[in-house]
């Protein structure tokens, strides 16, 4: 069994300028949220939910990133709504949200 429930990953990468990356749309700004709004949420620690930042992962042209692992979900976002509505429908209620998903 896996030490947590959900593990996330958000894509911090940093790439050249002009080059697309997560870290230009505010990757930094929402993975601390999140881990914020986990905690917040009585989500986070063992057996619950860890969000943790990733260097690239090598999809930067879908991005901004993350994926939840145990399933191998991947999912896009664009602002605080859609980390909102990943939590609240992926991490609390185990159901994905498929107009996120890429």
């Amino acid at each position: 069994m896996s030490h947590f429930k959900y593990h996330v990953f958000f894509c911090q990468n940093q790439r050249a300028e002009g080059e697309s990356c997560c870290n230009n749309c505010g990757a930094t700004e929402m993975q601390t949220y999140a881990k914020d709004r986990v905690k917040a949420l009585g989500l986070n620690g063992a057996g619950k939910v860890r969000i943790n930042r990733a260097g690239c992962l090598d999809r930067c042209d879908d991005g901004p990133v993350l994926v939840i692992y145990p399933e191998e979900t991947w999912y896009t976002y664009v602002d605080k709504d859609d980390i909102d509505e990943i939590i609240d429908s992926h991490l609390v209620n185990g159901k994905v949200v498929e107009r996120l998903k890429v």
